[in-house]
């Protein structure tokens, strides 16, 4: 197959390979990864479907599924799919760092953590988890762990600024004021909007 120039061709590829194989899984998944990159989230989540139906332990496509979920609103929904995405591919990082997102926004602090954990295990990269880790271990109250995870992040990217925020907030908690006040400038100089009460505050502490 040549490779296509733009997202149109890309998207008649993949068409014509499932019409040629409609069970070729991946084909399917392709094209919904296609759609969903134009915003078509009702036909790309019937490709997923199309392409489980294919291959049921194809744990990428319940993550897309689980994403899809997510830009509805339906947290319920995209923890299932992550849990299903985990069901088949137990080291699958990506599924326990969205399990561990999901759990975090609904209040799960616990859950998150086990999952974040596992997360960063399986994926020592995963810098989103990271963050999302070192967030929980700041809501749990566990600053040393949340300084030293969000540094992890930072080794990664120096420049990720929600591990900047996280460390600024842990900083202040900790008393260091003049590590809270560094960390904060460079999570804002990156264009990260930090919450403004946490701002004032440290913002309190400058010389």
């Amino acid at each position: 197959m040549t490779k296509a120039k733009n997202a149109e061709e890309y998207i008649a590829q993949q068409r014509s390979s499932i019409a040629r194989n409609p069970d070729c899984g991946n084909s399917h998944y392709n094209l919904a990864v296609a759609l969903m990159g134009q915003q078509k989230f009702d036909e790309a989540e019937k490709e997923l479907y199309e392409a489980l139906n294919c291959s049921d332990n194809m744990a990428e496509a319940y993550v897309l599924l689980g994403g899809i979920a997510l830009h509805h609103g339906d947290l319920e929904g995209c923890l299932k799919n992550n849990k299903m995405a985990v069901k088949v591919r137990p080291g699958f990082s990506e599924g326990y760092g969205n399990i561990g997102f999901v759990e975090l926004q609904r209040g799960n602090i616990d859950e998150a953590i086990k999952n974040l954990e596992r997360a960063t295990q399986f994926n020592f990269r995963y810098i989103q988890a990271f963050a999302n880790l070192a967030n929980a271990y700041l809501m749990k109250g566990l600053i040393e762990d949340s300084i030293e995870t969000s540094l992890k992040a930072i080794q990664l990217n120096a420049d990720f600024a929600p591990a900047h925020n996280n460390l600024a907030i842990a900083y202040l908690e900790k008393g260091e004021y003049d590590l809270a006040i560094e960390h904060a400038d460079k999570a804002l100089k990156l264009g990260y909007d930090m919450a403004p009460e946490i701002l004032s505050e440290i913002n309190g502490h400058r010389k």
